[in-house]
């Protein structure tokens, strides 16, 4: 086994969420802004793939230097060794970007290191003509952040947040990867009650589910370095089989999701079953001033409608006021709410324990964290 240079890429304010996952599988790793760094073999490659709930996906890095002249780019990158990764007739795109950098054309940064890359691959390969690229895939970016650049290869494929479930999904669909974060940023284990008022598709209740259960995240998805040579298939059956032996299966859980919608109840029932969840998760249409529970020492986690578009403000802070009257007698449960309305706390009536900044997409959120009372057995 060889060691590799990794790099799991994250939304931004994640960073520290994913660093624990990585953790948590045996690495050693620093934190960086939006990526988590860490050395890892074969099987690293594949379990970070398979494992990390939080994080958008998984690059090798090949190489890392200064340049500010295209006659350093190329010669830099042509210096790096390809024929480590790549077989001769590898279909190798390059994407790219640029940030405070003299080398800011990102299309032609992107034709040099293509360029460069090819003379290194025709030499070490004895070719003398054109490379194929009829072979498995190598998806390349360099990245230039103030006259550093960085190339990596994408050991994903399909970010990490496409799981494989989704059949539906509503206007603005929740990232499975965010979903994931806003459950394991709460109080909440397998054994509470846990309710999404907002479901949507259903994303947060199916988050849910699997981190209840230990589902490893890419279980039922293929990853584009499936198809490298240098990966033997042993190692991806070893780590599909590790996570087919940590799934709880049995694990009972109570959880529900409700919308205003009926369309998206039901998108979110076909996207649970799609999750192989089907049974485990009680969708229901309903609006969030109706909910009600005997239950104590539930989680709420919910990422509501926030008013973005023009006229659309106003209603949704009244359904914020309804919220926090329908939620306010559950002092036993813990809420969580995710939005980008700064008056929140005043439409809601209470001040939140915490908050946390986070990033839906691009929009700058809030994660309004309301802490219950605790359980007398501290659970």
């Amino acid at each position: 086994m060889s060691k590799y240079d990794l790099i799991a890429t994250t939304a931004m304010g994640l960073e520290a969420l994913a660093a624990k996952e990585v953790r948590d599988l045996g690495y050693e790793c620093e934190v960086e802004n939006g990526r988590i760094t860490f050395k890892g073999d074969e099987a690293a490659i594949v379990r970070s793939n398979l494992w990390l709930r939080t994080a958008d996906r998984i690059r090798i890095k090949v190489g890392e230097f200064k340049a500010t002249s295209f006659d350093e780019l190329f010669e830099k990158t042509k210096s790096l060794p390809w024929e480590k990764y790549m077989p001769e007739n590898a279909e190798f795109p390059v994407s790219g970007k640029s940030v405070k950098s003299k080398l800011f054309s990102v299309s032609d940064c992107q034709a040099i290191v293509k360029k460069a890359i090819v003379e290194r691959m025709r030499t070490k390969y004895h070719k003398t003509g054109w490379l194929e690229e009829n072979g498995p895939l190598f998806k390349i970016e360099v990245a230039l952040h103030k006259d550093v650049a960085l190339l990596t290869i994408d050991a994903s494929g399909s970010g990490l947040h496409k799981r494989g479930y989704r059949a539906g999904q509503g206007e603005a669909p929740l990232k499975e990867t965010l979903a994931a974060a806003l459950v394991m940023l709460t109080n909440w284990n397998p054994d509470k009650p846990f309710a999404d008022p907002f479901c949507g598709s259903g994303t947060i209740p199916i988050e849910a589910a699997l981190i209840g259960q230990n589902i490893a995240p890419g279980f039922n998805r293929e990853f584009v370095s499936e198809g490298w040579s240098w990966i033997p298939e042993k190692v991806w059956e070893d780590a599909r089989n590790e996570a087919e032996d940590l799934a709880n299966y049995d694990q009972p859980l109570d959880i529900t999701g409700a919308d205003i919608d009926h369309r998206m109840v039901k998108i979110a029932e076909e996207n649970a079953f799609e999750a192989g969840l089907g049974d485990l998760i009680n969708f229901k249409q309903m609006q969030v001033r109706d909910f009600t529970t005997a239950k104590e020492y539930g989680v709420i986690v919910g990422n509501p409608p926030y008013g973005e578009r023009l006229g659309e403000k106003a209603a949704v802070q009244r359904m914020y006021s309804e919220m926090g009257r329908a939620l306010a007698p559950l002092d036993t449960w813990s809420i969580y709410i995710l939005t980008s309305d700064e008056e929140f706390e005043t439409h809601f009536g209470k001040k939140a324990t915490k908050k946390r900044k986070l990033f839906n997409g691009f929009i700058r959120t809030d994660y309004y964290q309301y802490w219950g009372k605790r359980s007398p057995r501290n659970n």
